[in-house]
């Protein structure tokens, strides 16, 4: 609703920029008003609106019917139970006081309008967010079921990554998924990477092998800190869901189940040493994670970078817009935050 003053206001500015030679559109399109709007505020300067007298409704409630319903609402029986619970069990009392959006409204006006019950109020939990700036500072890890040619059955890949690298640092192939397996995997991994304590950060998702104590006492004991998505948030683990994506959508996925746990665990080492010696991610700039993890992705950059050089010399005419930057960035984040005015855009 607009005042008085601000509409007082917007002639002025209206009338001021007609006579510096504007159209009345485009002036009106400016402060985000019609040209009809226009007309209606220089009939009638004030909004007689507020002034207006409005007959009550018919069907209002009275003010001992709306004490009715909270006294229902807030009987020992109804307390624990929503709006919609309520109408149907005094409806099976022979008693009918209002509609469930009419309790709703009531409790809200009396103030009582929360969570009702012994169930806690939604929390909202902050993104999980860290920065890597080199290999074996954040890893990610996860388990996807592999088919196996009996209907029912399936063998269980447990998968650890290197979110800077993108490399797969550890991989194993068991026919459950257990937080024992797990815990082993992580410190064979560590042991192969030479991770010292209180220096690395373990994402993954809620899974119970992911929480399991033992896997829990395993961090634990290695100083590996844990991180854990967001309950009912998918992509808070992107990078590992995004190499699975990759492993069963590559022409190397076999065409048919696997026979056994032996073959599931020979491809999964052969898909391994591929993603990572030969795989160009691109991501990475088209390098491979095992130069991105040995820091060996600077210099295989910069040659490229020549060859584009001596590309563009022999053909200035077809290089108008300069070459590629093949520059990788000096850090990864893992969910990073966005500031403030990305959120509210």
């Amino acid at each position: 609703m607009t005042s008085a003053a601000d509409r007082t206001t917007a002639l002025e500015l209206i009338d001021a920029a007609i006579e510096s030679g504007a159209r009345q559109r485009a002036a009106c399109t400016e402060l985000g008003i019609t040209e009809r709007t226009l007309q209606r505020w220089r009939n009638q300067p004030k909004d007689r609106r507020p002034e207006t007298s409005r007959p009550t409704p018919a069907n209002k409630l009275s003010e001992q019917e709306r004490l009715a319903v909270l006294a229902a609402a807030n009987r020992p029986d109804c307390a624990g139970l929503t709006p919609h619970e309520i109408v149907p069990k005094l409806a099976d009392e022979g008693l009918y006081l209002a509609s469930e959006s009419t309790f709703y409204r009531v409790l809200k006006s009396a103030g009582q309008a929360h969570r009702r019950g012994r169930g806690r109020k939604p929390q909202a939990r902050p993104l999980t967010t860290h920065r890597a700036d080199g290999p074996n500072q954040v890893w990610c890890w996860d388990i996807t079921w592999l088919p196996s040619t009996v209907k029912g059955r399936y063998f269980y890949w447990y998968m650890v990554k290197d979110i800077y690298s993108r490399k797969l640092v550890m991989n194993e192939v068991h026919e459950a998924e257990s937080a024992e397996h797990a815990s082993v995997l992580l410190e064979r991994a560590c042991l192969r990477e030479a991770i010292r304590p209180e220096t690395l950060v373990l994402h993954s998702d809620n899974g119970s092998a992911m929480k399991g104590a033992t896997m829990l006492a395993a961090l634990r004991d290695l100083g590996v800190l844990p991180s854990f998505s967001r309950p009912r948030v998918s992509n808070d683990n992107a990078y590992a869901e995004a190499l699975f994506r990759t492993a069963k959508y590559c022409s190397r996925w076999p065409g048919l189940p696997f026979e056994s746990l032996d073959e599931a665990r020979v491809w999964v080492m052969e898909f391994a040493a591929w993603y990572n010696n030969e795989h160009r991610h691109s991501a990475l700039k088209y390098v491979t994670p095992a130069q991105r993890h040995g820091r060996q992705d600077a210099a295989a950059l910069k040659q490229r970078e020549q060859v584009y050089t001596v590309a563009q010399r022999g053909s200035p005419e077809r290089w108008a817009r300069g070459i590629r930057s093949w520059k990788l960035p000096d850090h990864v984040y893992l969910n990073r935050e966005r500031d403030a005015q990305q959120q509210v855009g």
